[in-house]
């Protein structure tokens, strides 16, 4: 029997697009994100990555399409509660401490157990020893915590966070994964952008991938990790020569053009016989090798095309 948390994605987005000044910055974006996962959202620096979030948190709304969170549109009062949102800087109060910022937040969602909301926010981003050191005198990572403790509070379903870990040292970065972890270990959903691809590699069970406002794939980390194996990669003079001679002499492989002059081939066991074939048949073989195409990789090139 398939349950309401299998069947149901907790972001579902179509046609979503949106313009400003006459261009648009996201363009029929479909993106679906399962309850329970881990998803990380792609792309360069203006790839569109912060709209699309700002439109699924309600903050921004799309030209045309439409957002779904849990099968309900977006502006459902009872949805909406279900959604913590870390979009730019959290607004903190420098002068005020951890405990009294999300005191200050549970008073203004009219939280009827605030004490406990509160102390269990902070608890969980690893905040209740700070007592009275204000806020100003808090290291980024630090910041960064309290500000998803703050998207915690009415205890969200959906956890929406825009580049957590930018501007984090080494530290911070460490602090942030295990919280991200814990929360999905609690069965939280959590939607987070990045472009340090590193980073998202070690948490993620769901990828998205934007340029340009548009969204070139979604994939799940176990098929990522399938499409980045071992190939062949060969530097020639002509490609459109040596392909069919790659095909007809090894049937058994998947070969790619990847550019101009390269070609990549996937399942070769063996180079030699391949540069053999191409150079006896007039084709010049500038480079050859085995490789492995990592994670980074993978983004990099999707993500440049």
């Amino acid at each position: 029997m398939t349950t309401e948390k299998e069947s149901i994605p907790a972001v579902e987005t179509r046609g979503l697009t949106k313009i400003y000044g006459g261009k648009a910055v996201v363009r029929d974006l479909d993106l679906k994100v399962g309850q329970g996962q881990i998803y990380g959202f792609i792309g360069r620096n203006g790839a569109g990555k912060s709209t699309t979030l700002k439109m699924i948190s309600g903050l921004a709304s799309p030209d045309r399409g439409e957002v779904r969170l849990f099968g309900k549109p977006v502006g459902d009062p009872v949805v909406r509660r279900r959604l913590g949102v870390l979009i730019e800087a959290a607004g903190l109060y420098p002068n005020m401490t951890a405990r009294q910022n999300a005191v200050m937040k549970a008073k203004c969602m009219g939280l009827t157990e605030e004490k406990k909301s509160v102390d269990q926010v902070l608890e969980l981003t690893g905040l209740t020893d700070t007592g009275k050191k204000s806020v100003k005198h808090f290291s980024m990572g630090m910041k960064q915590r309290l500000g998803v403790a703050l998207a915690l509070l009415g205890n969200p379903d959906l956890l929406i966070l825009d580049e957590p870990i930018n501007g984090l040292d080494p530290e911070g970065i460490r602090e942030l994964r295990q919280l991200v972890l814990k929360l999905q270990e609690q069965g939280k959903t959590i939607l987070l952008s990045s472009h340090i691809l590193g980073e998202l590699s070690k948490i993620a069970t769901h990828y998205g991938i934007i340029r340009d406002g548009e969204l070139m794939e979604q994939i799940a980390r176990s098929d990522l990790e399938e499409k980045c194996q071992d190939y062949f990669q060969v530097e020639v003079s002509d490609v459109r020569q040596a392909l069919p001679l790659v095909q007809e002499s090894f049937p058994q492989v998947e070969a790619q053009v990847f550019d101009a002059r390269i070609i990549r081939i996937y399942g070769l066991e063996e180079g030699a016989e391949l540069n053999r074939i191409l150079t006896e048949n007039r084709v010049a073989v500038y480079a050859s090798g085995f490789h492995h195409m990592d994670l980074e990789e993978y983004f990099l090139e999707r993500m440049e095309g």
